[in-house]
């Protein structure tokens, strides 16, 4: 008897899921063309949310096949926002430190480096009696590391304190045109970092120890005539930059600092120079000779420092920070131009009165 209704009554059940099958896909149906006809997005109330919350728990991961109100992802928040809302507690223990306290901590160690050991010191000197853990725990909320600052020095950083002191040079290469074929030639230049002004060399086809010697006693000269400080001198490892170089820059009080291999951008000032000596000048000419390249690099040196506005100095020339007499916009007949090295490079002035 028994095995007779078994079977009777799984047939009985599976007409049942069968049917209810059939009812909900109607109604999906029948939801997809109703949604169709709504707007995009629906606003739902905290009511209707959690009439949902309630029916779609319960569903589980089947839900995002049902659901289309809303996506499925935003139902998912809605779990998570009424999960954490229940999770909350009333926080006990003391007082937060008055944000102005807090602000004084986070300026002290941007500017100092210093842990909150030190930090802890500094503040009891101006009066703020706080414990190293708070200072910690305040770093550590802002997203800093509540330890001493180690490598305090950042490139621009370096590059700032010792502007006023630092060169740095380079190599440029122009080729000449001679009877005998295409020769290369040398010259070098050097770029001050702290009012961007350039010193460029004679040329030569023979870069060897004596010539390297004498721009490096040229420069030297150069940099007490013009009263520019050369404390630092910069350079890449190119193998040209013979030890006699060197010893002449060290014996002028310089420390000659040689760049990490394969780290152009260690030397992106004279190598911006650079670029824009070949690109501005250099480019324009076929030089024939070192006695022309030697003076188109004094006619485009004189330019560069003294006429070529440059944005890193206020639009002024590295050479002349003497900010110009505002004019009136209609006085415009008194301006002059001057060229230089056949017309290539061009200066603008007001007639004297």
């Amino acid at each position: 008897m028994r095995r007779t209704l078994h079977p009777l009554f799984v047939m009985l059940a599976s007409l049942t899921q069968q049917e209810l099958a059939r009812q909900i896909a109607y109604l999906k149906k029948e939801n997809e063309i109703l949604r169709a006809r709504l707007p995009e997005r629906i606003q739902t109330t905290k009511a209707e949310r959690k009439k949902l919350l309630k029916a779609g728990r319960k569903i589980g991961p089947k839900l995002r096949e049902l659901i289309s109100i809303v996506k499925y992802e935003s139902f998912l928040r809605w779990v998570r926002e009424k999960e954490q809302g229940s999770a909350k507690k009333t926080k006990v223990g003391r007082p937060k430190v008055a944000e102005d306290i807090q602000k004084l901590v986070l300026r002290l160690h941007e500017e100092t480096g210093d842990g909150y050991t030190l930090l802890e010191g500094r503040l009891k000197r101006l009066g703020y009696n706080i414990s190293r853990s708070t200072i910690r725990n305040i770093l550590k909320a802002a997203g800093h590391d509540p330890q001493p600052r180690r490598d305090a020095d950042s490139w621009d950083a370096f590059l700032q304190r010792h502007a006023d002191v630092m060169w740095q040079c380079d190599f440029l290469v122009k080729p000449q045109w001679a009877i005998t074929g295409m020769k290369d030639l040398f010259q070098l230049l050097f770029i001050h970092i702290g009012t961007g002004r350039i010193w460029i060399s004679p040329a030569t086809n023979n870069p060897d120890a004596v010539w390297m010697s004498q721009q490096a006693k040229s420069f030297l000269q150069h940099c007490d005539d013009v009263e520019l400080k050369h404390t630092i001198i910069m350079q890449d490892n190119d193998g040209k930059f013979q030890k006699g170089f060197d010893e002449v820059l060290e014996a002028g009080k310089c420390y000659v600092k040689k760049n990490t291999p394969k780290s152009p951008n260690l030397n992106a000032f004279v190598e911006r120079a650079v670029q824009t000596y070949e690109h501005e000048c250099l480019d324009q000419f076929i030089v024939i000779s070192p006695k022309q390249l030697n003076v188109i690099g004094r006619e485009f040196q004189t330019w560069y420092n003294y006429e070529r506005p440059h944005s890193s100095v206020n639009h002024l020339p590295p050479g002349d920070q003497t900010m110009p007499i505002k004019r009136d916009l209609d006085s415009t007949r008194d301006i002059v131009c001057t060229t230089q090295l056949g017309g290539l490079l061009k200066s603008y002035s007001r007639r004297a009165a």
